[in-house]
């Protein structure tokens, strides 16, 4: 996770990173006009003035070639557009549902210790780890993740702009090796430097991160323990998490938005009661509404919801990892539907849609039921071959229907 200032820029970088194919990138602007070779001379002794041996700063920096795609990745816009509903549709999936029942029965002793010990909830948890790595899926990690010294030091040479953050984060990812709590054949993450389980970069990993499982190491790689710790503690330090307090409900007789903080029975009197028809647990505690789109769902957002936006400064994905955080507790989508929109698709109509565009010639890379970017390219690809507009690469139910036709 990145700090608010930065986190904005990871995830349009992050995102290009597994949309857009790599340009030749732009000579970068070097420090002072210096060699990269010369540049690392000239960093290293900073770095011992951190506290980085000489023996560690030649091990990772010696001989280091600098990953030069990161500035077109940190220049590059995300190839396809999506609608909000198409948004959270393909986050809050049937497979990430599945998936995620699947991994709490398998971690539910860890997560139960961690929501004692941090009040954060385990569905909360759950659903940003499904968000941020498919829970620990080896397949994201050797498929979009690259190694992070050659990316973070091509970047405090050649970035300009945010060179100090760029040092800084160069830093504490050699202070990690130092500390022997990996290696840098081990760091491998975004362009930006996000690692692991719930993409940790470098100062979050030094200053939040928790030994956990009681290795002698902090790590948000191998055992998810680590990592979800450190993300509960994260929520609770950074996002003022506040333990026993749901994120929000969607609901009824209200609309727009406004930053007043008002409890639940105020809002209750004032005719906005849940959408699903139940009460208000506590209606003491505080939510502000907003209405995403005109004509879609109203929320009342809790200090909770915004504990879950420190994480990233997304509204639209606070909102994915809240929902998905119901779902994977067995509550249904939501009851108002978005303008224009439509159900997600389930895992075997997805399955199908895949094996029908595979048939037509459309490579999906699959028919596992995850939506990557050969499937949205395969399907765009196919939008645009029968006419179909917008040709957005959405693997919905218009594009399964229109598949079932045969034409």
């Amino acid at each position: 996770m990145l700090p608010t200032s930065n986190r904005r820029m990871w995830l349009r970088g992050a995102l290009a990173s597994v949309l857009v194919p790599a340009a030749a990138p732009a000579a970068p602007a070097q420090s002072a006009h210096l060699t990269f070779a010369q540049w690392v001379a000239a960093f290293r002794p900073r770095a011992l003035r951190r506290g980085i041996s000489e023996a560690t700063y030649d091990r990772v920096m010696g001989g280091l070639k600098p990953d030069m795609a990161v500035f077109a990745l940190q220049r590059a816009q995300p190839e396809f557009t999506e609608e909000l509903w198409q948004y959270l549709n393909r986050r809050v999936s049937d497979w990430r549902i599945i998936a995620g029942q699947e991994a709490l029965k398998q971690h539910a002793a860890l997560l139960e210790r961690i929501e004692k010990d941090f009040g954060v909830d385990r569905y909360l948890l759950l659903a940003l780890w499904g968000v941020e790595s498919a829970y620990g899926d080896p397949l994201v990690q050797q498929n979009y993740m690259r190694p992070i010294f050659p990316a973070l030091a091509a970047l405090a040479w050649g970035e300009p702009r945010r060179r100090a953050y760029w040092e800084k984060e160069l830093l504490n990812a050699l202070v990690i090796v130092e500390r022997g709590w990996s290696t840098p054949e081990e760091m491998r993450g975004s362009w930006a430097g996000a690692m692991g389980h719930t993409q940790w970069m470098p100062e979050v990993w030094l200053n939040i991160g928790r030994d956990y499982d009681g290795d002698g190491r902090v790590s948000p790689f191998g055992s998810p323990a680590d990592a979800l710790a450190g993300a509960a503690r994260y929520l609770v330090e950074r996002g003022k998490y506040r333990r026993g307090e749901h994120w929000g409900y969607e609901v009824r007789g209200g609309a727009g938005s406004s930053g007043r903080m008002r409890r639940y029975a105020a809002w209750q009197a004032a005719g906005v009661r849940r959408a699903d028809g139940k009460p208000y647990p506590r209606p003491q505690d505080e939510a502000r509404i907003w209405t995403p789109v005109k004509g879609g769902p109203t929320f009342l957002l809790g200090p909770n919801f915004f504990a879950v936006r420190s994480y990233n400064p997304s509204m639209n994905y606070t909102l994915a990892i809240v929902h998905l955080s119901d779902r994977l507790r067995g509550e249904g989508p939501f009851v108002q539907s978005f303008p224009g929109g439509e159900r997600a698709p389930t895992l075997a109509e997805l399955k199908e849609l895949q094996e029908r565009l595979t048939k037509a010639g459309f490579d999906t890379g699959g028919a596992d039921g995850r939506v990557g970017t050969s499937t949205m390219r395969a399907v765009r690809a196919y939008q645009k071959k029968v006419g179909m507009e917008p040709a957005d690469g959405y693997a919905g139910l218009k594009v399964l229907a229109r598949l079932r036709q045969g034409r």
